[in-house]
């Protein structure tokens, strides 16, 4: 079951109540180069991204955002640290302003944010991070996952205390057990919408294996709203990450892919096969359960349930749907013929 949340509106998407997790990641390019920036964001549209984050470092990106905004196909979530002001301005023209309160200020800095946020409809995030903290909050009993909930607390008594709560919060760690304490924490104590991360996680192997533990350890629970696989790649790779978490879960619809690990059995190039299957059906939408096997042990047999699959022998490939083969090819003809099977979806 999925926990209820308040419903908050992010530019064209909702979420929250019974709307759909949503992917997002974030753009690396300069905000002021627009050119640059729009074009990746077209890429990460491209890849199912549903909303879009860029950094706010000066006034000039601040003010990028308009035109950024018009291009955009998706929702723009304006990040800001340490400057009100830039926070104030983006709220003219972004979906959505990121924040942590920490490194903002004094409360008459939040509050001249979430008026420029209520005069424009903008919601807030709210981002705590463990590398943030208030020294107090951090120092008082070493729990990195306790402070972070308490640091949310805080500031969710700070806004309430403006009477904003067109909210999203965030608790982040790169500690991916303090991560999920810290939104197991919060959930049962508040109901605005949860973004979900591991922050840092690392480069494309360590951070989808820490991101995929922590984030879906917290979705099983009916935890998250929104969802960012941070990884130090591409940052089209961190929303096909987020896509495949989503999916393997069934919270999103799309390919399933399935393949096996190869053994002694196998007697083609197995992986090249699973690889180039797997990236040329990757974007696709299509509602289906694709199965690469090494051999008939790990064959139709074992995946018989795949919408389509292949199970190779020496030299040769028995491309199977629902079990049943439909078609024998010779191994430098399987992803060929595989696709075009596959294309009659």
């Amino acid at each position: 079951m999925r926990r209820k949340t308040r419903l908050i509106k992010i530019g064209s998407r909702k979420i929250g109540g019974s709307f759909p997790v949503l992917v997002q990641s974030m753009c690396n390019t300069d905000t002021k180069d627009v050119a640059a920036t729009v074009g990746q964001i077209h890429k990460l549209e491209e890849a199912g991204c549903d909303i879009v984050r860029v950094a706010v470092p000066d006034m000039d990106s601040a003010k990028a955002l308009k035109e950024i905004k018009r291009q955009a196909g998706i929702p723009v979530v304006a990040d800001i640290h340490f400057d009100y002001r830039l926070a104030v301005e983006s709220a003219k023209y972004a979906d959505k302003i990121r924040i942590n309160p920490g490194n903002i200020g004094s409360e008459e800095k939040i509050k001249k944010i979430v008026e420029a946020c209520r005069e424009y409809g903008v919601p807030i995030r709210v981002g705590v991070n463990s590398g943030s903290l208030k020294k107090k909050i951090a120092a008082d009993d070493g729990n990195t996952a306790r402070a972070l909930f308490e640091s949310a607390k805080e500031y969710a008594g700070l806004f309430g205390k403006f009477n904003f709560h067109n909210l999203v919060f965030s608790l982040k760690s790169s500690d991916v057990k303090e991560m999920i304490e810290a939104n197991r924490l919060f959930s049962k104590h508040f109901d605005y919408p949860l973004h979900l991360g591991v922050t840092e996680a690392g480069p494309y192997n360590v951070g989808v294996i820490k991101s995929a533990v922590g984030i879906g350890t917290l979705l099983l629970d009916g935890i998250g709203d929104t969802i960012r696989v941070s990884l130090t790649e591409n940052p089209v790779e961190e929303v096909f990450a987020g896509i495949e978490i989503l999916k393997s879960l069934g919270l999103r619809k799309g390919r399933i892919f399935i393949s096996c690990p190869t053994c002694a059995r196998t007697s083609v190039n197995l992986i090249k096969i699973a690889h180039e299957i797997e990236k040329l059906t990757r974007d696709d939408n299509k509602q289906t359960t694709l199965a690469v096997m090494g051999c008939e042990v790990n064959g139709p047999g074992e995946a018989k349930h795949a919408d389509l699959g292949v199970a190779c022998a020496k030299g040769v490939g028995y491309i199977f749907r629902k079990g049943k083969i439909i078609r024998k090819v010779e191994e430098k003809d399987i992803v060929r013929d595989f696709l075009e099977e596959y294309n009659k979806f």
